[in-house]
């Protein structure tokens, strides 16, 4: 187990049990707070949990004349309802991307780091309300799958796994990553879900495709997707570093930030991509929840999600 001091660079299952205490002043459900980032949704909201039924009545007064039940009424000459009661369960699966680009931070956490912890809190969070949730985990070479859950012990079972391709992680690895992994891994979670699965997808989206989007679209037809954008501010402006070291895997490679054109380039890069992505999921009415690894992950997704304001 890592120790505390190399947490951000390497997570830990401590770590993410810890997490369960802090996983509160955030919700999936439909109901949100008016500054939440899924109030207001045009097109459709997250959906709530479905009505079951549960059985056949006399009418009695005040009864919602919507629920009669005309045939029985007809048949017996006695008015009849139908009640029903609220389902107790909605399915949520967490995706996590814990690819070799991941693994990249400047100033607090690795991406791969901030991922877990979305993951884990999410996975808290679902658990304290009743409902199940399972996980998608993926990264270069391989794609884990644990299916939802209320099991406490199950999910610390995959937090496990999570870990453990957490701190696979490496710069040294002799393989370069995978852009095709987030479409392998949608594959897989396309062939999961059947219909009202929550899915909370967890990534920087390196490797994004005209055919992510198709996979995506595909899913949220009979489901809600929230697509959690991890990123790190150095990705968006390296003027403020000194020096830095960048290398595929195999190779490394010093430049020098302070070389305007070539600043230019790289952010400008990062934020065709990013912009990219993230108008992509919004035209097609997929909320986008971006979360950056310097400030806490509780606080950010207290802040979009709860609609809580964050004190800098």
């Amino acid at each position: 187990m890592a120790p505390a001091a190399d947490e951000d660079i390497y997570t830990s299952l401590r770590a993410l049990m810890r997490l369960r205490y802090s996983a509160r002043g955030f919700s999936y459900l439909p109901r949100q707070p008016v500054r939440s980032l899924l109030s207001g949704r045009k097109r459709s909201r997250l959906r709530g949990r479905g009505l079951d039924f549960d059985e056949l009545r006399n009418y009695r007064p005040g009864d919602d004349i919507r629920n009669m039940d005309w045939r029985v009424t007809n048949r017996t000459g006695k008015p009849h309802v139908r009640v029903y009661t609220e389902e107790r369960d909605r399915p949520v699966v967490v995706m996590v991307d814990q690819r070799l680009p991941m693994f990249f931070g400047s100033r607090r956490k690795m991406k791969s780091v901030t991922a877990a912890e979305v993951a884990a809190l999410t996975a808290w969070r679902v658990l304290s309300v009743g409902d199940r949730v399972g996980a998608i985990l993926f990264n270069d070479r391989r794609t884990l799958e644990a299916r939802p859950t209320r099991s406490e012990r199950r999910v610390v079972g995959w937090l496990g796994d999570l870990v453990a391709l957490n701190n696979e992680l490496s710069v040294t690895a002799r393989t370069g990553s995978n852009p095709a992994g987030l479409n392998e891994a949608l594959q897989v979670l396309e062939r999961s879900v059947s219909h009202d699965y929550l899915v909370v997808l967890i990534s920087d989206f390196y490797g994004w495709s005209d055919a992510t989007l198709a996979t995506i679209r595909r899913i949220n037809r009979h489901n809600d997707i929230i697509c959690s954008m991890v990123f790190d501010p150095l990705e968006r402006d390296i003027s403020g570093a000194s020096s830095l070291v960048v290398s595929d895997g195999r190779f490394q490679l010093e430049i020098d930030p302070s070389e305007r054109e070539l600043g230019r380039k790289f952010e400008a890069s990062f934020e065709s991509a990013f912009s990219l992505v993230q108008g992509e999921l919004k035209r097609h009415q997929i909320p986008v929840l971006p979360v950056d690894t310097v400030q806490p992950v509780t606080a950010q997704l207290r802040e979009k999600l709860g609609g809580q304001r964050v004190l800098q």
